[in-house]
């Protein structure tokens, strides 16, 4: 009897912390922010690269290992529009939804590159690119701290943002649960929350 009341608390205990994390909100970067890192980073040695790479993980919220596996071969097409074939975390496949600018860009540079269908588009590992977007955040002059996964954080809040569907986006991110997602819709619920606020006025004494 013990063991069973014991086990009851902990499960009610575990699914209000699951609860209150889904309401907390989520850091992001806003458009604006986003084009000050891209143009910043295209003055880099590598700019044309290093400015694809921070493009990409905002237009498609990949995973940065997802990102960074990406070769040409994996750009195809659905219903005529560019899409990624993504092999996610649990070895779980996926297709993505990418802007056709920047599936262009990408054939643009793989041709220019010389990068053939099986290779990488970006030659370089996990601990390279967080060095490349920390450097370049540092000197685009953002107050925030900047890593490769807020940038998937901001692809889904644009996304929501724009059509209003968690379903969507859940496919979208590979998330085996809505969790995460509801964490987006409460941060953008909070947010349009405070401008609603914002707008009452009271007579000044």
């Amino acid at each position: 009897m013990y063991r069973k009341t014991t086990m009851k608390k902990r499960a009610i205990v575990k699914r209000e912390a699951g609860l209150s994390k889904a309401f907390r909100i989520v850091p992001y970067l806003t458009r604006e922010e986003i084009n000050l890192l891209v143009e910043e980073a295209k003055k880099r040695r590598n700019g044309e690269r290093d400015a694809l790479l921070i493009s990409l993980l905002f237009q498609t919220g990949l995973r940065i290992s997802e990102a960074l596996s990406l070769t040409p071969s994996k750009i195809d097409l659905f219903e005529g529009k560019p899409i990624f074939r993504v092999i996610g975390k649990g070895k779980k496949p996926r297709a993505v939804a990418c802007p056709e600018r920047l599936a262009d860009k990408l054939r643009a540079f793989a041709y220019e590159n010389k990068i053939e269908p099986d290779q990488r588009f970006f030659a370089i590992n996990r601990q390279r690119a967080w060095q490349i977007i920390k450097e370049t955040s540092r000197k685009a002059g953002l107050n925030k701290n900047v890593w490769p996964h807020l940038l998937r954080h901001s692809d889904a809040i644009e996304r929501l943002r724009q059509t209003g569907n968690p379903k969507a986006l859940q496919h979208h991110l590979g998330h085996s649960s809505t969790s995460m997602v509801m964490r987006y819709l409460s941060t953008l619920t909070q947010e349009d929350s405070l401008r609603i606020q914002q707008q009452v006025k009271f007579d000044e004494e």
